[in-house]
């Protein structure tokens, strides 16, 4: 109950506007200026209880507690290494970034672009930290977490080996920004160790909120000069690198000046007209301000005379920045990433930011795990998404009629999981293009017989076992249904659906309403025939009413004779239960005519129960188990489906009939009790804490 309690909540805050950078929402709850005033107060150094100084903080296998990697290590604050500790001197640079006994140059990589765009840099370190007078040992930074901003707090006991930082340090030692946003970001994580291996995708995300995209140049699309150009006219991050072929290429310079296995930065796409017609050509930079291409269109070369003077760049400054023809770059490196900015990353007025919608989900066992398309009776129960283009692009120079947009898949939390043995699922996602039939319906779980007629109109360009999958697509205007799934069913997990489009889009959750048709099956006692009667008489006994112990007597005897039905035997609170139902009079107990309604009901559920049964196996699977809930006139959302089999399911993902049963008469006990507090069907109870505890403990 506590975990739906914490979901209500986090739906909540996200509807006032906390996540948001400007609003961050604090990490576990530490407020940063707070804790700080209260260690300055108590003249005490701040020691983070969530991060704590000890070997679980480091990690769990190569940096367990028992590796020989950790020993001899200590933690030890800035002060203690260095006799005038820095947080940043003059300003950010890659210099500040060099990499230690961890393999998460993944992550560095991230870092140093986040030295280029001073912006996101001021979005991720919040300005006024430093080891002055205001020093208590906490520092804190912001981080994007799966749709959501996080202001993380930690204290700045640093781990440390021969008297050196064991992980991120600055080229000169004394600066220590880097080190203590790598702290923060294993805290996220979960620990140091969680943060090996990885892609620099994952950190350009977790900075910005953007949305990453990688094309290998050997293999990009034919049109991939001018999605460069669209994503830098939406101030989106481009970055590009060439390949390595052994680690004596790695920082290698060719004869032409490019660097090996070295993060680039892409800055402007132009097209020039030269004496010999039209040329494309990319603005590439070189973080570390300088070792420039050297070849066609590099700075100060013949080919720039023959463009117009008006065209010509400024670009003879040994800055790191230079100019090459499109052809020589795609001849040269090897991949690109693109990240996509949200609007609110954006402060320049000369950029058109796309369109971003955020959403979140989850994969269930049993419920809304069903895997891939490949598994045909239950793809359908995954989370279902509807998107509806309205817009085509309005670019002059695209053929290709549609409007772009960028769909991205993450699994969430997956490093904090490897201590446990977990790791990142297989996922991907497949899109349909809605019919006529099902056109502006949005409160309605499409079901199998849906999918097994229509085939897929696009999907992502692969399932994977990566942190995020995400693929470009060009879609005429219309509907399209979202279905993001795992690869293999029955896999647990957390997700972010995210749609980046040039145009305005609407997205919403496809999902079944929250409704019940409840049929009337009173029975009165002067419409009980006589054999009945006979038989009611024999079960009650003397005070001619039949209790709950008694209930489960009379049910477990009937059920016990049969053969096509699997039950482990009615439990006194699943009698409890149907007796509650039933109980008019309020005394725990049911008379002739609450009997006889009771047992009408139990033949329904029985009937339904085994119409749904179609391997007549004598249980009920779990997708078995929402189409027998339908028959019995419930229609249920994702989470109050999940909700129901973590309750009623065995470890098989298969439900018994005392389960089906008690599912049912609880369920209807609670639409009930609920319709009779809402007479005029508002959908809203307003009730006291009192009120609330009779509810919850009926």
């Amino acid at each position: 109950m506590s975990g739906v309690a914490s979901t209500l909540a986090k739906k909540r805050a996200r509807a006032a506007g906390f996540g948001t950078n400007a609003n961050a929402n604090k990490y576990l709850n530490q407020d940063y200026e707070a804790i700080r005033s209260q260690c300055k107060s108590q003249g005490q150094l701040f020691c983070d209880p969530y991060f704590p100084a000890e070997p679980e903080s480091l990690g769990f296998k190569e940096l367990g507690p028992n590796s020989s990697k950790v020993r001899g290590m200590q933690w030890k604050r800035p002060g203690e290494l260095c006799s005038r500790p820095q947080f940043i001197t003059g300003g950010a640079t890659r210099t500040d970034i060099c990499q230690g006994a961890l393999g998460d140059c993944w992550l560095l990589a991230a870092i140093a672009s986040l030295t280029l765009n001073e912006d996101v840099m001021a979005r991720v370190v919040p300005s006024g930290q430093d080891f002055g007078a205001d020093y208590a040992g906490i520092f804190h930074f912001q981080f994007w977490q799966f749709g959501e901003w996080v202001d993380v707090v930690i204290d700045d006991r640093l781990p440390v080996k021969d008297g050196k930082l064991m992980f991120v340090h600055s080229e000169e030692g004394s600066e220590f920004w880097s080190a203590l946003l790598e702290k923060a970001y294993a805290k996220v994580n979960g620990s140091y160790e969680a943060l090996s291996g990885g892609s620099t995708t994952e950190g350009f995300e977790d900075f910005t909120g953007g949305i990453a995209e990688q094309y290998e140049l050997k293999n990009a699309p034919a049109n991939i000069f001018q999605i460069i150009q669209n994503a830098l006219a939406s101030g989106a991050l481009l970055g590009c690198s060439i390949d390595i072929t052994s680690a004596a290429d790695s920082e290698a310079i060719t004869r032409q000046k490019l660097v090996k296995g070295h993060a680039y930065s892409l800055t402007g796409a132009v097209e020039v007209n030269t004496r010999a017609g039209p040329e494309k050509l990319v603005r590439m930079r070189n973080p570390w301000g300088q070792v420039e291409w050297t070849g066609p269109w590099s700075d100060g070369s013949a080919e720039w005379n023959s463009v117009n003077p008006s065209e010509r760049p400024s670009n003879n400054a040994e800055d790191g920045e230079f100019w090459m023809s499109f052809s020589d770059f795609q001849r040269n490196y090897s991949r690109i990433e693109i990240c996509t900015l949200t609007p609110d990353a954006i402060t320049s007025s000369q950029v058109k930011p796309w369109s971003v919608k955020n959403y979140n989900g989850t994969w269930r066992r049993g419920s809304t795990a069903g895997g891939c398309r490949n598994n045909a009776q239950t793809f359908w129960m995954n989370p279902q998404f509807v998107i509806k283009v309205n817009e085509e692009d309005d670019d002059p120079n695209d053929n290709e009629q549609g409007c772009s947009l960028v769909m991205g898949l993450i699994q969430k939390n997956r490093r904090r999981l490897r201590k446990d043995g977990e790791d990142m699922h297989t996922i991907g996602y497949a899109i349909y293009e809605v019919r006529a039939t099902f056109k502006g319906q949005t409160n309605l779980h499409l079901d199998k017989n849906f999918f097994l007629t229509h085939a897929q109109k696009a999907r992502s360009e692969t399932f994977i076992n990566l942190r995020e999958v995400s693929t470009r697509f060009k879609l005429p205007a219309g509907e399209y249904l979202v279905v993001p799934s795992t690869y293999e069913p029955n896999k647990d997990g957390d997700f972010c659906l995210r749609v980046f489009s040039e145009k305005q889009t609407e997205t919403q959750r496809c999902d079944d309403p929250v409704d019940a048709k409840l049929v009337d099956e009173t029975v009165s006692d002067s419409e009980v025939d006589s054999n009945f009667r006979s038989l009611f008489m024999k079960l009650a006994g003397t005070d001619m009413e039949i209790s709950a112990a008694e209930l489960r007597t009379i049910m477990n005897k009937v059920v016990g004779k049969r053969t096509d039905i699997k039950t482990d035997g009615f439990s006194l609170d699943t009698c409890r239960t149907m007796v509650n139902l039933m109980d008019d009079s309020g005394n725990g107990k049911l008379g002739l005519g609450e009997f006889a309604t009771l047992w009408k009901k139990v033949q329904r559920y029985m009937d339904i129960y085994k119409q749904n049964d179609m391997d007549g196996s004598g249980k009920i699977s779990t997708p078995e188990f929402r189409g027998a809930l339908g028959k019995a006139g419930f229609t249920l959302n994702d989470t109050i489906f999940q909700l129901l089999v973590n309750r009623f399911a065995d470890t098989d993902l298969t439900i018994d009939f005392d389960d089906f049963v008690s599912c049912i008469m609880r369920l209807e006990l609670m639409f009930r009790v609920f319709r009779k507090m809402d007479p005029h069907n508002t959908g809203f109870l307003e009730m006291n804490f009192e009120m609330w505890l009779y509810l919850t403990m009926i």
